[in-house]
């Protein structure tokens, strides 16, 4: 019988008129800190364009364990001042009578604002992020974004933004630019905490968002990174165990064996890149495939794993670590196609993974193929070398050039773990001389 997927994190979308919708947390524990995103009303077409496993902020942060309000705007919607303070005490409203939004209000402080559904819980801060440039927006957006009373400034604890916005706030800041937009000026009152990311390869607001013709997957995740640790400060949250999420997963793929559960750990449309092979998968699909067929039935029952260093950031965690195994089957991800040979192997890796909340976004698992093929004793010592020497010099009549592979063996994982346990630099010894050598051509 076929064991049964846990299920994964599911919230329904809440659509409140005009153009505001509630999404509550996507992640496995349900609740969180709440978050307001404004949107421009034309970036509704770039979502649908969207080819990548990125999803659109609403749901990207909400799988970051958010309460997120979503709020678009028409450029040329008018009087979009004054809808900018309905539809902000409307998004606030939203988030206080969700019961999953970690969000506190004093009912007799804040009572002239109607403010509905106040509940005692642990947080008393909303975070704000404008997408687009000032261009996006009707021309009078940014007075009634900044036009608002003090009261209503008050229950806001950093705003994330993607242009030069002329911020009249106390709030503290975060600009994330495109190359193109004019260098920020502070804010006088918060200069000194608010800060400013520039993105060189990107060329305008839209780096960020996925589907739009400017979008850039590379910028956009060091952004992402960025406007994450920035908001978790300023909203206190939410935190996750990082380090047990990722022995979480790697116990399910190495010690329970499920792909199900393994799947569980991860959000809707995760990825594994095995960046030697490239092996792996992209989406839940194929990535489900490749575990259950290329994966978790294909490593030798002696696997083992020791751990040797590891970073843990705001939402990735770097491993260094050496695998142990013994290769008596053929195993598809490490060395597809390749029969067994019964030789035990030792390899040092490199993990990076990062995590959307509290699941696994994707996987970038890196190792030395060659350090493999060597302890296999798949890897000849001499490779032709189909060049010509410094100073031009070839090989005589019948002959060819080989030059010694510069790979070593299980030496590599001793180092690794015991820089003292062989010796560094013997093979800057080599040299043309003794790392190439003349032999027949035959």
């Amino acid at each position: 019988m076929a064991e049964l997927s846990p299920p994964l994190p599911a919230a329904p979308l809440v659509h409140l008129p005009p153009n505001i919708v509630l999404q509550p947390p996507l992640s496995r524990r349900g609740h969180g800190p709440g978050i307001i995103i404004f949107v421009p009303a034309s970036y509704a077409k770039f979502q649908k364009q969207n080819d990548t496993l990125d999803p659109e902020p609403l749901q990207k942060w909400a799988e970051e364990g958010y309460a997120v309000v979503r709020i678009s705007f028409d450029k040329n919607e008018g009087a979009a001042s004054k809808a900018v303070t309905e539809r902000f005490n409307k998004a606030i409203d939203a988030l206080l009578a969700l019961p999953e939004c970690e969000l506190a209000i004093g009912a007799k402080e804040y009572e002239h604002l109607n403010i509905v559904g106040v509940r005692e819980v642990k947080k008393d801060k909303v975070g704000i992020i404008i997408y687009g440039s000032r261009a996006d927006y009707a021309p009078d957006f940014d007075d009634g974004l900044w036009d608002m009373t003090a009261d209503q400034w008050a229950l806001i604890g950093g705003i994330v933004v993607y242009d030069n916005w002329d911020l009249d706030t106390k709030n503290i800041v975060l600009y994330q630019l495109s190359k193109n937009i004019p260098e920020v000026e502070y804010p006088k009152e918060t200069h000194h905490l608010s800060q400013v990311y520039t993105y060189p390869g990107t060329s305008s607001a839209g780096f960020i968002f996925p589907g739009h013709p400017d979008f850039k997957i590379s910028s956009a995740g060091v952004a992402h990174t960025r406007a994450l640790a920035f908001l978790k400060k300023y909203l206190g949250g939410p935190y996750f165990d990082l380090e047990k999420i990722w022995e979480e997963h790697t116990f399910f793929e190495f010690g329970d064996r499920s792909v199900e559960r393994t799947m569980a750990t991860m959000v809707q449309e995760p990825y594994v890149n095995h960046v030697p092979t490239m092996t792996g998968g992209i989406g839940r699909g194929q990535l489900t495939n490749f575990y259950r067929d290329h994966f978790i039935f294909s490593n030798p029952a002696d696997t083992e794993l020791e751990l040797i260093s590891r970073t843990v950031g705001v939402d990735r965690i770097i491993d260094e670590f050496i695998i142990s195994l013994t290769h008596d089957r053929e195993i598809d991800w490490l060395l597809p196609g390749i029969p067994p040979t019964n030789k035990p192997i030792r390899i040092p890796f490199t993990s990076v993974v990062n995590i959307r909340g509290d699941r696994l976004c994707h996987e970038h698992i890196s190792w030395d193929q060659a350090t493999v093929l060597v302890q296999l004793g798949l890897m000849p010592e001499y490779l032709p070398f189909p060049y010509a020497l410094p100073g031009g010099k070839l090989p005589g009549p019948g002959k060819r050039f080989e030059y010694r592979v510069p790979a070593a063996g299980a030496e590599t994982a001793a180092k690794l773990r015991d820089e003292r346990a062989v010796e560094s630099n013997s093979v800057l010894g080599f040299g043309v001389e003794s790392a190439v050598r003349e032999v027949d051509d035959s």
